[in-house]
């Protein structure tokens, strides 16, 4: 019962709605109508509107031709009153299709000479209008020689402030029809240029009407158009003598027409002439016509509306149920997010968890073994112990620092690959040269194959393969083992492009291995295996994260399979560009350098850290050498340009200090108008110790890099390669 009391409600409600609608179309259809009828009147009459601006056009026309023959012949005139013969100047001159003759009569003749070779006398042209063109007078119409309608404006010949003659110059008509648009509204309408005074048609433009049915004058006008009321011929010779325009509808060849006559330079002229009513009103009809299929296709629009509305209403409950549907999936969504970002945050937070234990372990110890150096300072067995102890600390530390900081650099997208030639031999052996000790202190297998590979030399950032290699290998001999084995395999593949070797890098290990759980995350920034083994082994967990983003970024692939205690193999997939050039080996660029001392060296250090300075005299004089100690660059500078020729056989330059940092203060150095300027070996010393920082050292004029804190054996043979290569130049 309550389904059919609905559905009668609401039939009840439809019948109101549908007398509603009935009424609103008889509302819109009476609206219309008025609308129509408004429409076709603003239409008539802006087609009156839009017919007196095209006779203002038409009559702008003309005058602008006028006014522009005015100007000619008044530069005729100065250009004549500039000649010493201004009669033979007018009888050469030559005419053209606007300015048929041009004549001149000297002041005080009655008679002149004309380019067309005949006497020429004002008495042959009428300038009893009055009318002028810029100041200057103009004829009444009349025949030419040539049987060309025409007209004539003369102007005073100026020369020193008198006037030495008069020039006249005759155009024609005919020039004019050139300029004049090829009819209006369809060539519908009929056009005519009378002369105001003799009442005679001088012109019919082109495409003005059918020239076969041209008019002489106006009475043959008025005559041929059975225009015979009296008043309105008096009402038209008023406007003609007064230079008024004047509109009067009256009918032509039996169709109601517009007649027009419209003053042309203040009546000089008329454009006379007729549009047929209907091509007036056939725009308003065309806008009435597009209003009535506009509104039959609303009418349509509104029906089919109806009827979509109809089936739509039906639709609107499952749509309800929809937009329920998709709300609890945003819900989901969002709560899944929510998950994900508490998982990421849950990551970072057992990260830094991590690393404060991984921080505080060596730090512990450096600061416990500091203690005990105190204590036992006389004991010199325990003494090296707790130094190398300290050392070893110190490292751990380092690398913690290097890790957080790459990994910092990686993610806010500021690293940037540093393409230079390279060996790939030497690349490997300076591997295996760190490698395979640490592999032979726990007693493992180190075994390097190399295969396929087809070049030797190529294009790349070997410091960013060389880290690739370094991270997989170190891991590799730490989560394997004592007695284990290692395997690097460097195998090439076929190529995919002759300029681009592909190489395939295998590190696989027969150590603890991974589970499949920790497999799916390794490559995450802020993860790390747990498990009671891998918990000794020390490292902060970022390798991977590093690696991972330094093959990316090189267009290279890197993917990872492992199987708990038999082992782990990962697989990088790169293609280095190959070099058309020789690159000279490194491989034993220090190793001929005598690097036990630095015996009888002298050097110039800027530092700004007393405790760094002092490390740094120590160690000097530890190695039998000296250095005078400056706070800043300007002052490295300053003590440079003081010192003689040779008395530094080396500058060390820290980079971040006040006054002048390193970079300004070597390029400073480097300009100094001195023969050791250019050649004294400039050594950065700085905790700087990005790729970036390096390449701007070295573009600022430095000579090398050194990172802090320093390895002094790198360092010394670092200071005596410089120093050699400086005697060898």
């Amino acid at each position: 019962m309550n389904k059919v009391w609905t559905n009668r409600s609401e039939k009840e409600k439809g019948i109101p709605l549908f007398f509603s609608v009935i009424l609103v179309f008889c509302i819109l259809g009476a609206f219309i109508g008025s609308v129509s009828w408004k429409t076709s009147a603003e239409m008539s009459e802006s087609a009156v509107q839009n017919l007196t601006e095209s006779l203002d056009l038409i009559k702008c026309t003309l005058e602008a031709i006028l006014k522009n023959e005015a100007e000619f012949q008044k530069l005729i005139a100065q250009e004549i009153a500039g000649v010493e013969n201004p009669l033979e100047y007018v009888q050469e001159y030559k005419k053209n299709q606007t300015m048929v003759k041009m004549s001149l009569i000297l002041t005080g003749d009655t008679e002149g000479v004309s380019n067309t070779g005949e006497t020429f006398s004002e008495d042959e042209l009428d300038f009893s209008l009055g009318k002028t063109v810029e100041g200057m007078a103009i004829s009444q119409s009349y025949l030419n020689y040539m049987g060309t309608w025409a007209y004539t404006m003369k102007c005073p010949v100026i020369r020193d402030g008198r006037e030495i003659a008069v020039l006249y110059i005759e155009y024609v008509y005919d020039s004019i029809d050139n300029s004049l648009p090829n009819g209006f509204y369809n060539q519908k309408a009929m056009l005519y240029i009378m002369d105001a005074k003799s009442e005679r048609f001088v012109l019919k433009p082109k495409g003005m009407g059918e020239r076969s049915a041209g008019h002489l004058n106006l009475e043959d006008f008025y005559r041929a158009n059975d225009i015979q009321d009296e008043n309105l011929r008096q009402e038209v010779s008023a406007c003609l003598a007064e230079g008024e325009d004047i509109l009067f509808y009256h009918d032509v060849q039996g169709k109601n027409a517009l007649n027009y006559m419209w003053a042309v330079n203040d009546g000089v002229s008329y454009l006379v002439g007729y549009v047929p009513v209907e091509a007036i009103q056939k725009e308003g009809k065309t806008v009435n016509q597009n209003i009535y299929i506009v509104v039959f296709t609303t009418l349509l629009a509104f029906v089919l509306c109806c009827i979509l509305y109809y089936f739509s209403n039906r639709q609107q409950e499952k749509l309800r149920r929809e937009r329920e549907e998709e709300r609890e999936v945003y819900s989901r969504q969002l709560a899944e997010a929510l998950q994900a970002a508490q998982i990421a945050s849950s990551s970072k937070t057992t990260f830094l968890s991590n690393m404060s234990h991984d921080i505080r372990t060596p730090m512990n110890a450096v600061l416990g073994f500091t203690a005990l150096l105190a204590k036992d300072a006389e004991n010199p067995d325990k003494v090296r112990e707790y130094t190398k102890k300290i050392l070893a600390s110190g490292q751990y530390l380092l690398s913690l620092i290097n890790d957080i900081l790459d990994i910092s650099k990686i993610e806010s997208g500021k690293v940037v690959l540093n393409f230079e030639k390279f060996i790939l031999n030497d690349l490997l052996s300076s591997v295996e040269a760190i490698i395979r000790p640490m592999a032979e202190a726990k007693h493992q297998n180190f075994f390097i194959e190399i295969s396929g590979i087809a070049h030797e030399y190529f294009v790349g950032d070997e410091m960013r393969v060389h880290q690739i290699l370094i991270n997989l290998l170190s891991n590799a001999v730490k989560y394997t083992p004592e007695g284990g084995n290692i395997w690097f395999r460097v195998i090439g593949l076929s190529q995919r492009s002759a300029q681009y070797e592909h190489i395939l890098i295998e590190v696989e290990d027969n150590g603890f291995g991974m589970t499949p759980e920790y497999l799916e995350t390794i490559f995450d920034a802020f993860t790390r295996a747990e498990n009671s083994t891998t918990n000794k082994v020390q490292g902060t967990g970022l390798g991977m994260a590093i690696t991972r983003n330094i093959v990316e970024l090189m267009g290279g692939t890197i993917n990872v399979s492992s199987e708990v205690n038999k082992g782990t193999l990962f697989r990088v997939d790169l293609e280095f560009r190959i070099s058309e050039d020789r690159v000279e080996s490194r491989s034993e660029e220090l190793t001929d350098i005598d690097s036990s001392n630095l015996e009888g060296l002298h050097f110039l250090a800027a530092e700004d850290n007393e405790i760094n300075a002092e490390i740094l005299e120590e160690i000097l004089k530890i190695e039998g050498a000296d250095c005078v100690v400056v706070e800043n660059g300007k002052l490295a500078v300053e003590r440079f340009m003081n010192a003689a020729e040779g008395e530094f056989d080396a500058i060390l330059m820290d980079v971040q200090m006040p006054v002048m940092n390193g970079y300004d203060a070597t390029r400073a150095i480097r300009a100094l108008a001195r023969e050791d300027a250019k050649t004294i070996p400039i050594i950065a010393m700085t905790a700087n110790a990005f790729l970036e920082d390096e390449k701007e050292a070295l573009e600022a004029g430095m000579s090398v890099h050194v990172a802090k804190p320093l390895d002094i054996e790198l360092f010394k043979k670092v200071i005596r390669q410089c120093v050699k290569e400086r005697k060898v130049l």
